[in-house]
């Protein structure tokens, strides 16, 4: 057919054809003010509340990562336990990992035939003011650093006399110099009750006592093993089982989580192998296992290009948890998923050490990265499964200060941390997924009814630029919302128009009533 019209042109007189050529640029020029007028209609939200899709499971959570400016005597101490206690949070997830060794190992030192080198000094402060903190809420412990000297290989050095001082090089070895895992099982036994029970007995006899008798509803089983120390998923399996039975012998009634894989995309026979009842001893309980995501640039990419990275990447992580997902319900429906490390990574974050500036990233940073948390939560909520967790509550320079929801300088909350208090003091297990629609590439909506029958409606702009969104029911009804313009807070106002008007990467909630 083009073809053909291009003939009749050239056949035409010259005249003739610049009347063609003319009327033809004006009716493009016409259609592309008829796309853009288009393009500047609010995009139509429409809702059937009649239509149930499905029933959230998802707590939304954090981790805490012990920290220098989280020890008793920071400026921001105080502050920044404040600021946790203040979430209200279920399965909050203490990690007491290695770059800072005497703050995550008791210890430190093998036993010798006359002495033992436990202690937990500098540790205890650390796990009294997370209990506290989380008092009357369940917690997940991991304390998940295995001591040094269990493997025969390793050889990290010396330790640094300071606490306060990282050592990346304390995660060394690879070879259990105790294959069987029992060495393992036996200390993490110890610190079970040193924490639950009052003390323990150590490997010479000698009695050990604590003040603590601490309830740990959840011991997660190490921390991101393909890394640290590069266990294969069978030696894993074989230490999460004797852990897990030296554990339960300690608290009966704790529940244990296992993998707590860093690069799930990467592993899917681990999953296949570990959620096999059949490849652990019998009686070994299979209750959660976990998983990591964070969302990184590559080094280069600035504010224009970041915010279509991140979220490519969580709808590529989406993808794999869906497959995982499947794996779990077909060899071990029971097993629930967590992902307790969430959030995002600054490409020049990823390598920890003297070098490591702590400049901050930029401001709209930390709105994308609350953004990109919410969009993980209204997918993964549709999927059933069980835990969020944002990571983390107190970056720092040495240790992924870009992660951070709290400003470490002075605890002041960032859009993350807003975010994340905003979507927890909304959504819930129990709420019930309706259908909704919106024709628009840029903002994603959800909505909800939950068990009191209030109607709730979750939405995101993945893009730095404002987004209208029309929703004539919500005329009257109250939204809040986290955006670049007051980023350290969750805004609230009234719907007045129908018109719900969201800035570049806004996280907005809108509550209807029932």
């Amino acid at each position: 057919m083009c073809a053909k019209i291009a003939a009749k042109v050239q056949s035409m007189s010259l005249r003739a054809r610049h009347r063609v050529h003319a009327l033809s640029a004006f009716l493009i020029l016409l259609g592309c003010a008829a796309a853009l007028a288009q393009t500047d209609q609010p995009a139509e939200l429409s809702i059937d509340w009649h239509t149930i899709t499905g029933t959230t499971r998802t707590t939304i959570t954090l981790q805490m990562v012990e920290n220098p400016p989280l020890r008793r005597g920071s400026s921001i101490h105080d502050a920044a336990w404040t600021s946790l206690a203040a979430l209200h949070t279920d399965m909050t997830r203490l990690t007491l990992w290695y770059p800072y060794p005497r703050l995550a190992v008791a210890e430190l030192q093998p036993p010798t035939p006359t002495c033992t080198s436990w202690n937990f000094d500098a540790i205890d402060p650390l796990a009294d003011d997370f209990f506290r903190a989380t008092n009357g809420h369940s917690s997940v412990f991991t304390m998940s650093t295995l001591p040094t000297w269990l493997f025969r290989d390793a050889n990290p050095g010396p330790i640094p006399a300071s606490v306060d001082e990282a050592d990346w090089a304390y995660e060394a070895g690879t070879g259990l110099r105790d294959p069987t895992g029992k060495e393992a099982a036996d200390y993490y036994a110890r610190v079970a009750g040193w924490y639950t029970a009052g003390g323990f007995v150590d490997e010479l006899g000698a009695q050990h006592r604590s003040q603590h008798h601490d309830t740990i509803a959840w011991w997660e089983v190490l921390n991101e093993p393909e890394y640290e120390h590069g266990l294969d998923i069978q030696t894993y399996t074989r230490l999460y089982d004797q852990i897990v039975a030296a554990v339960r012998q300690v608290t009966p009634n704790t529940r244990f989580v296992g993998m707590s894989l860093a690069e799930p995309m990467k592993a899917p026979s681990k999953f296949e192998y570990f959620l096999n009842p059949k490849n652990h001893a019998p009686g070994t309980p299979l209750d959660a296992i976990s998983f990591h995501f964070y969302s990184d640039a590559q080094p280069g990419e600035d504010d224009k290009t970041e915010p279509y990275t991140f979220f490519a990447r969580a709808d590529g992580f989406l993808d794999s948890v869906r497959y995982i997902a499947e794996i779990r319900r077909r060899l071990s429906p029971n097993t629930q998923i967590h992902i307790n490390e969430a959030g995002c990574i600054a490409a020049d974050d990823l390598a920890q050490g003297a070098a490591q500036t702590g400049i901050p990233p930029s401001a709209q940073y930390w709105i994308l990265c609350g953004a990109m948390f919410a969009y993980l939560y209204q997918d993964l909520a549709a999927q059933g499964i069980e835990v969020l967790g944002a990571s983390q509550l107190l970056g720092y320079p040495s240790q992924f200060p870009s992660v951070t929801l709290l400003n470490w300088q002075n605890d002041e909350p960032n859009a993350r941390y807003r975010v994340l208090q905003l979507l927890h003091n909304t959504f819930g297990p129990g709420d019930s997924i309706v259908r909704a629609s919106l024709a628009s590439h840029e903002v994603v909506a959800s909505a909800y009814i939950d068990l009191r029958g209030q109607r709730k409606l979750l939405l995101i702009n993945k893009n730095p630029r404002p987004a209208d969104v029309r929703c004539n029911e919500c005329t009257g009804a109250t939204e809040f919302h986290v955006d670049s313009t007051t980023p350290q807070s969750i805004v609230e106002s009234k719907v007045l128009d129908g018109i719900l008007r969201l800035d570049g990467l806004s996280v907005m909630v809108v509550r209807l009533g029932q």
